[in-house]
């Protein structure tokens, strides 16, 4: 487990998620997976009772939807995300009244790069009014693709400009492209509270964005660091609803 911490996973193209802490803390020598048995058998003052009654246990706490226990293993993530990945990030409150704090246009100014550029444009979706599916044919992605980069240009020279007349930072973002523009946030999450944003986000009809960044969070930090519980989240909770493992 301590290998994780401070581990970096690059996502999107200027985007990344790092593992800043975990509880229980690698030094106590305990796997998150034990914390939660040991926390489902304090009840009678019970510890673990070897590795098949344990794993026992546990599949049976989440099958039979007995969460407390989960909420005892604690994520601590910073992550750099275009802010309209964070607008799904925080929309369901299984995020949403966790631990955030954010990087503040206020303080700190803007970088010429600090823009989501996407690989290609998806078309809408007929058949759902908040999806899209499909790509656009590759002479219009490269149009819109120009486009974009000449408006993000523009917006961070007037941005530039206001800031360098002694414009407020607070004001002067008002001239930034909103939903393109990267964050850097800390974040904390038990995993009860995880596995109910993973199921969300994983989904094949959330946005393409978000759901990158909640794939990399269960491929890369989940699972290493809980193998029985995504062990167990993949047979009871995402194969039920037609969710996809990242890979």
């Amino acid at each position: 487990m301590s290998d994780l911490l401070g581990q970096r996973v690059d996502v999107l193209d200027k985007g990344w998620i790092e593992l800043v802490d975990i509880m229980p803390h690698p030094a106590t020598g305990i796997n998150g997976d034990l914390a939660i048995v040991n926390a489902a058998r304090v009840s009678f003052l019970g510890e673990s009772k070897g590795l098949d009654a344990d794993k026992k246990l546990l599949f049976y706490l989440l099958r039979n939807q007995h969460t407390s226990p989960f909420e005892m293993v604690e994520l601590k993530f910073r992550v750099r995300a275009p802010l309209l990945v964070w607008w799904q990030w925080v929309r369901h409150r299984t995020f949403h009244f966790q631990s955030v704090n954010a990087q503040s246009g206020r303080y700190t100014e803007f970088d010429e790069d600090d823009f989501y550029v996407p690989d290609v444009w998806r078309r809408q979706a007929k058949s759902n009014k908040q999806a899209s599916e499909g790509e656009l044919v590759p002479e219009a992605s490269a149009e819109f693709l120009d486009k974009l980069t000449a408006f993000y240009d523009e917006g961070y020279r007037l941005y530039k400009d206001a800031v360098d007349a002694g414009v407020s930072r607070e004001m002067a973002r008002l001239f930034l492209p909103g939903f393109s523009v990267y964050y850097t946030w800390v974040v904390k999450v038990d995993a009860h509270n995880l596995m109910g944003w993973l199921r969300l986000r994983m989904a094949s009809d959330a946005q393409y964005e978000i759901r990158v960044y909640a794939d990399a969070i269960y491929r890369d930090f989940f699972k290493p660091l809980l193998p029985w519980t995504a062990e167990a989240f993949e047979q009871y909770v995402l194969t039920p609803a037609g969710i996809g493992v990242p890979e």
